[in-house]
């Protein structure tokens, strides 16, 4: 049994309910982020290229759909795993390149959101699902 299975196995069996209801929250979370880029895209935009010196529409764009998509599948539990390392990378980025030039200032909010994003998708991306999922729907309605 690989690394990978067993985590999967330990993570459906240490699966608190008050769990799901953060996992839900994130994804909304996340989704709203989303939205908000995509309604958006001048913001990204533009710290696309403070940063990196390139607009980078692919990236605003990745990174919109990403976050819609992603969160909305962490919202319902389905490939609540996959949903979450399609976010990891962005969510590093927002950490390590956007957000910390600001400072560990109490005052910025959003490198605090970030980071609080960032381990609840690390916590997710090991714990799975939970029990309130489609993902669990389906597997014990498999058969049906």
């Amino acid at each position: 049994m690989n690394l990978i299975h067993r985590l999967e196995l330990w993570g459906d069996a240490h699966h608190p309910l008050w769990l799901d209801m953060i996992r839900a929250a994130l994804g909304a979370v996340i989704l709203a982020k989303g939205i908000y880029f995509l309604s958006d895209t001048s913001v990204v935009q533009t710290i696309m290229e403070s940063k990196f010196g390139f607009a980078g529409w692919m990236g605003i764009h990745y990174v919109g759909f990403a976050h819609l998509v992603g969160g909305a599948l962490i919202f319902f539990g389905l490939l609540t795993r996959l949903a979450v390392a399609v976010q990891l990378p962005i969510l590093i980025g927002a950490v390590a390149f956007v957000n910390m030039t600001r400072g560990l200032s109490p005052l910025n909010s959003e490198l605090w959101l970030s980071i609080l994003v960032l381990v609840l998708l690390i916590v997710f991306f090991i714990v799975g699902s939970g029990p309130l999922s489609i993902d669990q729907w389906l597997k014990t309605h498999r058969n049906s």
